[in-house]
């Protein structure tokens, strides 16, 4: 009922279409899509395109890049408006981009690798123009009503859940029923619906003047930059970029393990789907966690704890991969979703925290553009750790069907995920509170040290 009457007051003080767009960006695009193509991706590359585990991972990350360059589409919806909009052509643009895209992975037979990459690229280009131009929308709306933030990070989360939930337990029915070409056709309706948020957008026409628009850019970007540059924005930055990359992603030698090794489970596509659902659960059981428990905890604590829970929980990997569960009684497909529940609860911890810290970070009157900035150099962060990753296995020739050192990579992404605490002392264990938000920003004095508390984020937060 709660929840029902939160909803009921953000449709009654911001235009329907506003909700709606908020639900279509975060809970079909991002949730659900972004779930059915994770896992779709999988098998494409494995199946369709054959590539080697090391090949997959750094392809994938090469597909990212758009959302690394976060801030570019930032600058464009922010400040080059047409025909008088600022939101509305941005997602009409993306839902055309990502129609396109997807109906060319799935209509077209033995697609070269390089076009794929290309056409996964566009795809990634439309979400990512979408999330930022929807995080705009999200950020107006709580300047102009205040008391409704809250409820909009609310819908914001309970939407991606909810949707990421649902595609993780279709995924692999759709996988057997239609194959991952056939998940990529399927994928275009989240962008037509995002195309139609973009026609019934609510948005007030306002007249620019174009000539302003260079001067704008200018002054946009040395702001960031003169905000980046500052100790106490570029050691927590620079923190965040090696939790991220040193945490080295070997996903997809695990994945070929679990599917295709005569020694491993041999999960179906069904079971890859079902394990990846529940642990989204794990994920929504974190935000729980953080809401009620440690939001009142100091941020460099919280950053600690998770990142040594990062490479504690890693160890579950080495105990599947040498078939310990079995030997203490437990099944492959419990272990592994026991596994993937605990991974996804701290990941997701150590994202919201970050989500704080970069809330803490933007100065005003470009908070969207230097949020995409700073997400855009976590996003970096885990492409680094793509390829390092990647490069690991094919250091020690982990492919298709050789699984014989997968145990080292696994041991040694463990230690590593252990080497940015060297680093923490880069975060402050203090800051402005809550209420001054990304004032403390404004201007040029250094920050006086507090204790501070993790605090609820607003709806902008989005990588």
């Amino acid at each position: 009922m709660n929840a029902i009457r939160w909803l009921g007051e953000l449709l009654e003080e911001t235009h329907w279409s506003f909700v709606v767009a908020v639900v279509v960006i975060y809970g079909i695009n991002q949730g659900f899509g972004y779930a059915l193509a994770k896992v779709g991706t999988d098998y494409y590359m494995k199946d369709v395109q054959k590539l080697q585990p090391s090949e997959s991972q750094v392809y994938l990350q090469i597909a990212r890049i758009p959302w690394v360059i976060k801030p570019i589409w930032g600058l464009f919806t922010d400040i080059v408006p047409f025909f008088g909009y600022h939101r509305r052509p941005y997602f009409i643009l993306a839902g055309i981009v990502g129609i396109l895209s997807m109906l060319f992975l799935s209509l077209h037979e033995k697609l070269h690798i390089g076009l794929a990459l290309l056409s996964l690229m566009a795809g990634n280009a439309g979400g990512a123009i979408a999330d930022v131009t929807v995080d705009a929308c999200i950020a107006h709306q709580s300047v102009t009503h205040r008391s409704l933030a809250p409820h909009m990070q609310s819908l914001c989360s309970m939407s991606s859940s909810i949707g990421a939930l649902i595609g993780y337990s279709l995924s692999g029915v759709f996988l057997h029923l239609i194959g991952p070409k056939g998940v990529y056709g399927l994928l275009s309706i989240p962008y037509a619906l995002m195309l139609l948020v973009g026609i019934l957008l609510d948005e007030q026409r306002a007249l620019t003047d174009y000539t302003q628009v260079p001067k704008k850019f200018w002054d946009a970007i040395m702001r960031m930059l003169t905000t980046l540059i500052r100790q106490d924005v570029w050691g927590q930055c620079f923190y965040m970029f090696i939790s991220f990359a040193l945490s080295l992603n070997i996903h997809e030698g695990l994945f070929k393990w679990e599917t295709d090794s005569k020694a491993g489970p041999s999960f179906s596509q069904e079971a890859i789907g079902f394990i990846s659902s529940i642990g989204s659960v794990g994920s929504l059981f974190g935000a729980i966690l953080y809401q009620h428990s440690l939001k009142t905890h100091p941020i460099r604590n919280v950053l600690f704890w998770a990142q040594l829970f990062l490479s504690l929980s890693g160890m579950l990997d080495l105990v599947l991969i040498l078939r310990l569960n079995l030997k203490l009684g437990i099944p492959d497909m419990l272990f592994a979703i026991i596994n993937e529940s605990v991974f996804q609860l701290v990941q997701n911890l150590k994202w919201l925290t970050f989500y704080v810290i970069t809330s803490k970070l933007c100065p005003s009157d470009i908070e969207g553009t230097f949020f995409a900035l700073v997400m855009s150099i976590d996003n970096l962060g885990n492409s680094s750790s793509e390829w390092l990753g990647g490069s690991l296995l094919c250091y020690l020739n982990v492919t298709s069907t050789q699984f014989d050192k997968l145990w080292q990579a696994i041991l040694i992404r463990n230690v590593m995920r252990i080497a940015p605490l060297c680093f923490l002392c880069l975060v402050p264990n203090g800051g402005e509170d809550s209420e001054s938000g990304s004032s403390n920003l404004q201007d040029n004095e250094a920050l006086e040290p507090r204790n501070v508390e993790l605090t609820p984020l607003i709806a902008n937060a989005s990588s």
